[in-house]
């Protein structure tokens, strides 16, 4: 989150992006790996796997929109619903990914 939070603090964070389609691909690939990882640390707390992946697109989607809501305060950024879309699009997959695969392993397996 203190690396999203820092680029999107940046005026500039990353080159001009050539098309659309990069720019929400970024998006969705960072999110992803936020809702993964937050999945990750409920379902090592003992939060059971639906539940789990449930709080963790609720998080990311609620930090996405706060973030999208921050750079609108930084020169050069606007915020952007489409962004906040993309966002909760990837932390949906990043969450679903590892109870989808049977990926989780065998101390998080209840």
């Amino acid at each position: 989150m203190a690396l999203i939070f820092h680029l999107s603090s940046e005026s500039k964070p990353l080159p001009e992006l050539t098309t659309w389609v990069w720019d929400k691909a970024l998006h969705a690939i960072e999110y992803g790996a936020l809702g993964l990882l937050v999945c990750r640390a409920l379902a090592g707390e003992g939060v059971p796997r639906g539940r789990a992946v449930l709080i963790a697109i609720v998080v990311a989607s609620a930090y996405a929109a706060s973030d999208e809501w921050h750079q609108a305060f930084v020169p050069l950024r606007s915020a952007d619903v489409l962004d906040w879309v993309a966002d909760t699009i990837g932390s949906t997959c990043g969450a679903a990914i590892l109870p989808l695969l049977g990926g989780w392993p065998k101390y998080l397996r209840k």
